[in-house]
Order: C-alpha cells, then structure tokens, then sequence
C-alpha cells in the first residue's frame, strides 16, 4: 500500500474542528511524516501548522 500524500505536501482536513479553526495557517497543513497504517490497514499520517501537530488517517484529509 502507497502513501497517497507526500511529505511538504499541504492538505486540509476534510472535517475541521473548532480547534482546527483557530489555526493561524486557515486550517492548511503540511505533511511532515508518513507513518505506517493503523490496526484498520489504514496509512496515517503526522500533519503540522504552526504549533500545531497531529496524526491524522487518510481518509480525514484532502490536498488543497
């Protein structure tokens, strides 16, 4: 299984929260690590705008 997404490549959360809200970046974020995939077989991902840092699966991003 391939990553669909590279690293430096900006995405969007398909689904933002509030917290994804009150980024300074407009809720673009940059990939920054590919990680392997979860116990569903589905490939993650850490993501970063600014401070923020977080995992995310696949499914829960888009590219810009």
């Amino acid at each position: 299984m391939t990553h669909k997404f590279k690293v430096r490549q900006l995405v969007r959360l398909k689904q933002p929260g509030f917290s994804d809200a009150q980024t300074s970046s407009g809720g673009v974020y940059e990939v920054i690590r590919l990680m392997p995939a979860d116990q569903t077989g589905e490939l993650s991902y850490r993501i970063k705008a600014g401070f923020i840092e977080r995992a995310v699966r696949e499914s829960e991003i888009r590219s810009t």
